[in-house]
């Protein structure tokens, strides 16, 4: 009986083991995953990371290598307190960081390896390979850091970091500890510059151990490099940006008019690429992260929204020819302002009437609001008028995104009806009632990359090419996108006049001292009013300087933008700022070194302190001329001498 029930049994378990493998073989759909079989090792082979060139060739972002210690927790085996003082040494962890990262990489997988620590220098590589052995679970993982080969364009290069859950879940292709493009070039062309991770699958036995390929490596993969990448910024230029808004903030966005490229882009305060880089780069991170007064990590030139001030009366110029609301010759006067029910908007000394050539370059606020008033009203409401007006103006690439290969922006904001009836409610307001927006203030934002790019449209006369920052890919052709010209609602015919206005803006008008020899240059002086909440309330600080070009007039080959954050009028930052880094970059040196110094010697450090300090402001907003002492100077000038004559 008893041999019958044994037998009985064997024969059952055998049936049962037979009818499970048929049906996993036959009828189940659920396919072999080798990623799942815990018998078999999955090492990944990363591959070269692409180079980043400048417009003219010079390598910006190369390659170092780097080593994580990589864990796999249930294979650790314990350490005698020896070797476990030792291995953290050698690490430079302490005992809790051990307990923290090895629990880490539990809650992860246990089965599965992850980062333990990452991105050890070649020197802690060498020293720690030799007693590897000795680790149980623990191996060393080679792959690229980047190598960025110059100080400058943190903003422009972006940086690499490492995968958050979030982002695994949403790309399967990532693993812990692997990295991506976090922000500028690197996360835009993250795809472009990463390549394809190469894999090695090996197979252990029943005590854990590696006996070699599994199935002779049929399943293996090498890794794809990534394609290097050449970028639009002119390096040089882009140097020199950065080095004139030391000791300021604000954004300058250059744009070559004939293309769409992005020949430099600065925002400041900036800070040196190389920082996030290595183990130190989450301090340092951190770091920048919290500064929330200097704000290093927000791109100003394209994510700030400021008025833009008087560069914008131009399209308002031009849209009143395009509406045949006012003629060039037509004129209106001004009484040091413009006059609206009992209320007025202010005006500095000029002659008087104004026609649009004065307008534009003494900068008219009565002439534009006289203007701004002939287009809304031209229509049987203002509701219509305005959303006329908004059309125009959005066709320029005002209020909404460009549409470009950035990593960050923002879309400024044009309003219409809906933004008043929202307001004051359907039909209950008029014209005057948005005035400000006659002179780029109101409701009105935009960002430096905006207002370049409004500068480029106007010196081609009626289009622009959406800002790019991409000029090749290896073996790939950049997208048409960024090589079709999108069209303005403006006739080509009007332009002449107001290019003729921006041109005398230089020849006697607002400009008229930053003039450089042998150029000629179209441009439009700004400033905006600028406010914060202190303590609840409502309080005006310094104006912003602003100012818009492009250069030579007819066929340009620049088009630039600059904003500085609290410097006053027009001329006295921005425009010479403008003009410099025009020379520049047409000439590839500078003679107009007295323009150069005034902007190179004085800080405005101080105002940005105003807010948090006891110093007095608000009725009078002229900021103080302060220099900073003569060793910073002499640094400054250092650096200056290291920029390439281009």
């Amino acid at each position: 009986m008893r041999k019958l029930l044994l037998l009985t049994s064997t024969v059952l378990v055998g049936l049962v083991f037979i009818a499970r493998l048929f049906y996993l073989q036959v009828y189940s759909n659920t396919a072999y995953n080798i990623f799942e079989d815990s018998a078999i090792k999955k090492e990944f082979n990363y591959p070269k990371r692409g180079y980043v060139y400048d417009r003219n060739g010079k390598l910006l972002v190369a390659n170092q290598p780097s080593y994580d210690v990589m864990v796999i927790p249930r294979e650790v085996e314990p350490l005698d307190s020896t070797d476990f003082k030792e291995f953290c040494r050698l690490l430079k962890i302490t005992k809790e960081d051990y307990i923290k990262k090895l629990k880490r990489a539990t809650n992860y997988s246990p089965r599965l390896p992850s980062p333990f620590v990452p991105q050890l220098s070649k020197k802690d590589y060498a020293v720690l390979q030799e007693t590897m052995r000795k680790y149980q679970g623990f191996y060393i993982q080679k792959r690229s850091l980047r190598s960025y080969q110059t100080t400058i364009g943190a903003n422009v290069l972006g940086d690499i970091a490492e995968v958050n859950r979030r982002i695994i879940a949403e790309q399967p292709y990532y693993k812990l500890g692997d990295l991506i493009g976090n922000l500028g070039v690197e996360k835009t062309y993250e795809n472009t510059l990463r390549g394809v991770k190469g894999i090695k699958f090996i197979q252990k036995d029943r005590f854990n151990k590696n006996i070699g390929p599994y199935k002779d490596g049929i399943y293996d993969t090498l890794p794809k490099p990534g394609k290097d990448i050449t970028i639009t910024i002119d390096t040089n230029l882009q140097a020199y940006g950065e080095l004139l808004m030391k000791n300021k903030r604000g954004g300058i966005v250059a744009i070559e008019p004939n293309s769409g490229e992005i020949l430099a882009m600065i925002s400041g305060p900036s800070y040196n690429p190389n920082l996030l880089v290595g183990r130190d780069r989450s301090k340092n991170f951190s770091k920048l992260y919290r500064d929330s007064i200097a704000k290093p990590l927000f791109d100003r030139g394209l994510q700030a929204m400021y008025p833009p001030g008087s560069p914008f009366k131009t399209l308002n110029a031009l849209i009143a020819l395009q509406e045949g609301v006012v003629t060039t010759e037509e004129r209106f006067s001004c009484s040091m302002g413009y006059r609206y029910g009992n209320r007025k908007m202010g005006c500095h000394a000029h002659r008087s009437p104004v026609n649009m050539n004065l307008g534009i370059y003494q900068s008219c606020n009565a002439y534009f609001a006289n203007v701004y008033r002939r287009i809304i009203d031209k229509y049987d409401s203002p509701a219509e008028g305005m959303d006329n007006w908004s059309n125009h103006i959005k066709s320029f690439g005002l209020g909404g995104y460009l549409n470009n290969d950035l990593s960050v922006g923002q879309p400024g904001k044009i309003p219409n009806a809906a933004t008043y009836n929202r307001a004051y409610g359907e039909n209950k307001w008029y014209t005057t009632f948005t005035i400000s927006n006659a002179i780029g203030q109101g409701e009105v934002l935009a960002t430096p990359i905006q207002l370049a790019n409004m500068a480029a449209a106007i010196g081609n006369r009626g289009y622009y090419y959406t800002p790019h920052i991409i000029k090749n890919i290896e073996g790939d052709t950049v997208p048409n996108a960024y090589t079709t010209p999108k069209y303005t609602t403006i006739d080509k015919r009007h332009f002449e006049p107001v290019v003729q206005g921006m041109f005398d803006v230089y020849n006697k008008g607002t400009a008229s001292t930053l003039q450089v020899k042998g150029i000629e240059i179209c441009g439009k002086t700004g400033t905006a009013e600028n406010f914060t909440i202190i303590d609840s309330v409502k309080t005006q600080l310094t104006d912003h300087s602003i100012f818009v070009a492009f250069a030579p007039k007819d066929n340009p080959q620049i088009a630039i933008a600059v904003f500085v954050e609290n410097g006053y009028f027009g001329s006295r930052f921005a425009g010479r700022m403008a003009s410099l880094m025009i020379e520049r970059y047409i000439n590839g040196e500078i003679t107009r070194t007295d323009m150069e110094n005034f902007v190179l010697r004085h800080s405005l450090e101080h105002e940005y302190k105003k807010p948090y300090s006891n110093e007095p402001f608000g009725i009078n907003r002229q900021t103080k001329l302060v220099p900073i002492d003569e060793k910073e100077f002499h640094n400054i000038l250092k650096l200056k001498a290291e920029i390439p004559k281009s």
